[in-house]
């Protein structure tokens, strides 16, 4: 078993921050990193940039709104490296502030890919990740805000020590459904997608930490969300106030916990800092 090379993966690294994710982790991690991308092309040029600066990542197609796709991946991984050791879920979508497309087809797809499309990666790769395992699902202070901005009954929910990854996906399709009969305000929402959307990853982090340490507890792996903060990408625009190597580094320090550590777990960490939640 322990012929197997070590292996960490990043979905949606062809650029911005995941591909910052994927450098730092070609520098510093003790093995292979595979470099995730939907688009097959994009994901190979950015294999063929961090080549040219000397790093040697191996590029692999994940488009994680398909689960046909994040199979194939898992079925990869088994058979390349007997699983995985570090999971970076760092793909995701936001529509611009001054985006025309209505709010609810908006909330539909922003929970479509971040959260959904992400539960799923989880669901598929979780089970694969090996004793000492590092998960790191890229989240969003965004999501505190909208947790802020939720109803008092929302907030009890959310915040609810005992809540169900059932009960997770059913309040994030309640908000989609409430969208569309445009009575999210009324139902206690915020107002935006994206918000909820990263909600939803940081208490779905906290429910599978719990679970892992639940059923794996000996294995010591620690799954953790965090926020990188507001970086200048495509998605963060160009007026943000850090570089993409500076949202990397929160990411790439949850990835790259030492084995003996056993904390942060469950958390939501920005700056290294873990977050009141």
């Amino acid at each position: 078993m322990s012929s197997y090379t070590r292996v960490a993966l990043v979905t949606g690294a062809n650029k911005g921050i995941g591909f910052a994710i994927a450098r730092d982790l070609c520098r510093e991690f003790p093995g292979d990193v595979v470099l995730t991308a939907r688009d097959k092309e994009r994901g190979r040029a950015a294999v063929q940039q961090l080549q040219a600066e000397g790093l040697s990542p191996r590029f692999h197609q994940l488009d994680i709104d398909d689960l046909q796709s994040i199979r194939a991946l898992r079925d990869f991984l088994r058979k390349e490296y007997g699983g995985l050791n570090v999971l970076v879920n760092n793909a995701g979508i936001a529509f611009k502030t001054d985006d025309p497309t209505p709010f609810d087809i908006q909330a539909e797809m922003t929970l479509k890919t971040n959260f959904f499309a992400t539960r799923n990666v989880c669901t598929e790769l979780l089970p694969i990740v090996k004793p000492h395992g590092r998960v790191v699902n890229v989240s969003s202070s965004q999501g505190s805000q909208a947790l802020e901005n939720c109803s008092e009954d929302l907030q009890e929910k959310f915040r609810c020590e005992t809540l169900t990854e059932e009960d997770l996906v059913d309040l994030m399709k309640k908000f989609v459904e409430d969208t569309k009969n445009e009575v999210h305000e009324r139902e206690g929402w915020p107002n935006s997608a994206y918000g909820v959307s990263k909600l939803g990853v940081t208490v779905l982090s906290r429910i599978l930490a719990r679970r892992l340490e639940e059923k794996r507890k000996a294995d010591r792996i620690l799954l953790n969300a965090c926020c990188p903060g507001w970086v200048k990408t495509d998605l963060g625009g160009a007026h943000a106030s850090r570089t993409v190597e500076e949202g990397a580094e929160t990411p790439v320090y949850l990835a790259l916990l030492p084995p003996d550590a056993t904390e942060p777990h469950g958390q939501l960490v920005r700056d290294k800092v873990v977050q009141n939640w």
